[in-house]
């Protein structure tokens, strides 16, 4: 359906047809939190009401927010994401659990639970997605900070490599220390970034879709419109490099090749962006042994099956053993997998839910990629569709990036799985990333203004021609 042939109460209806499935959400999570109490307990926890009632109020509110602001907006993105973060909320519980149990056995203290802490950033996160959608009244007014944005989100981008204000945890610097919490600002750095390539992308299309000469029936671009690929090249592995990230640096350098490739529609870039991976990337493996070993590891984990590859191993052997239907929330033993809460909740899923219950979380993030690219096609402004589409990649590409190493299809990198992994910075971007795609699936969803008659034209102008002639 077109946004010019939506009815007046188009808009009512698919707002209650998101208010229905965001229900159905959050009733997916209380089952789902119950079913780890009887798994783990025999009976249904104490504070399943609680928790019910506490993703009730907050999607319920996005909700409100979301018909009041925007509408028009897709109906179906918001109640995904209620959903994967219902899903997140309940497994980081379970992981909570194992951890409980495997402390208890070992007569050590008991570890500080996530959840409650999870549920408070998931609090702050729908709270930085309602001022999105109050404040961003329309996304193209983004546009005008272009260059403010490109130089908050490189400034975030270093804040960890500064000595004292960055903090190294498992090897990789990615965080800063603000009191007693940890942040990391590269999430906040995405965001920003994307709204400086499509802003630039925009203003310079015509420039970079240039071509110098024709090889191979490739147009290929020319030399000195090579700079600002050559500086995302260099600004990744410069990451790389310093803060040992793996994972950023793929994901900001795939964004903008991808952008520049929509700009243009020339596949020379896109030729040319893989390239300058490729040699980024076999650069870092002779050159740096973190990088080495992690693709060591990958292409042979048993042979370090004690040592480097043990994390890998174990996620490997949970999926195996949760096989089609998996073994049950709270039945399974995920707590054995290293970091399981960040870098490997898509192995707890896959022991506990199965082949199931990891196809269906793919299909949600599936589904909320593609309603971001068709609100990003719909759009009517330039600025927006290579927003949206910037917006969308990045979702797909941090799920592909983290779920291909889990499960071994490429090297494990730092990446956080949105809305499912434990992780107060990531739940809270992500859901501002949400807000923007929810601000222009809005706008290119709006009927367009009724074009005004021609008689009532000629009339308007005879009236204000005849007061003119008054005055």
């Amino acid at each position: 359906m077109s946004a010019q042939t939506i009815a007046p109460g188009a808009g009512a209806g698919r707002r209650g047809i998101e208010l229905l499935l965001i229900g159905f959400a959050v009733a997916i999570a209380i089952v789902a939190y119950a079913a780890v109490g009887i798994g783990q307990d025999g009976r249904i926890p104490t504070g399943t009401i609680g928790y019910g009632a506490g993703l009730a109020l907050l999607f319920g509110l996005a909700h409100l927010v979301v018909r009041r602001f925007a509408p028009y907006a897709d109906p179906l993105i918001l109640p995904c994401v209620a959903m994967l973060n219902g899903l997140g909320l309940v497994m980081i519980r379970r992981l909570d659990l194992a951890e409980a149990e495997r402390a208890r056995q070992a007569a050590s203290a008991l570890p500080r639970a996530d959840a409650p802490l999870q549920l408070i950033w998931t609090a702050i996160a729908v709270a930085a997605f309602i001022a999105v959608l109050v404040v961003v009244r329309d996304h193209t007014r983004l546009a005008r900070y272009a260059y403010t944005s490109a130089a908050a989100g490189l400034v975030l981008l270093l804040l960890p490599a500064i000595p004292g204000i960055g903090a190294t945890i498992n090897g990789a610097r990615l965080w800063i220390r603000v009191g007693p919490m940890t942040v990391q600002p590269s999430e906040a750095a995405k965001v920003l970034l994307m709204v400086f390539f499509a802003s630039y992308l925009v203003s310079k299309r015509d420039v970079l879709s240039l071509a110098s000469r024709r090889v191979a029936g490739i147009d290929l671009p020319r030399a000195r419109d090579l700079g600002p690929i050559l500086v995302a090249w260099a600004a990744s592995l410069a990451v790389l490099v310093r803060e040992k990230d793996l994972g950023s640096s793929l994901l900001f350098f795939g964004i903008f090749i991808v952008m520049l490739y929509v700009a243009t529609e020339r596949t020379s870039w896109l030729l040319i962006g893989v390239g300058l991976f490729g040699l980024g990337s076999f650069s870092a493996y002779t050159l740096f042994g973190h990088v080495a070993r992690r693709v060591d590891t990958w292409l042979d984990p048993f042979a370090t099956a004690s040592t480097t590859g043990y994390q890998l191993v174990q996620g490997l052997f949970g999926f195996g053993t949760g096989g089609i239907s998996g073994t049950g929330l709270g039945k399974g033993q995920p707590g054995i997998v290293p970091y399981a809460k960040t870098d490997f909740i898509m192995a707890a899923i896959g022991e506990e839910l199965g082949l199931i219950g990891v196809m269906a979380v793919l299909l949600l993030f599936a589904l909320v990629v593609e309603r971001g690219l068709r609100s990003g096609l719909a759009c009517r402004d330039s600025f927006g569709k290579l927003l949206a589409t910037g917006l969308s990649f990045a979702l797909a590409l941090q799920v592909f990036v983290i779920v291909g190493g889990v499960t071994g299809l490429i090297p494990l990198t730092g990446v956080t799985l949105p809305w499912l992994s434990y992780g107060g910075s990531s739940v809270v971007m992500n859901w501002v990333l949400i807000a923007l795609l929810l601000r222009i699936s809005d706008a290119a969803r709006r009927p367009a203004p009724a074009p005004v008659a021609p008689e009532k034209a000629r009339a308007a102008l005879a009236e204000a021609q005849t007061t003119v002639v008054r005055r």
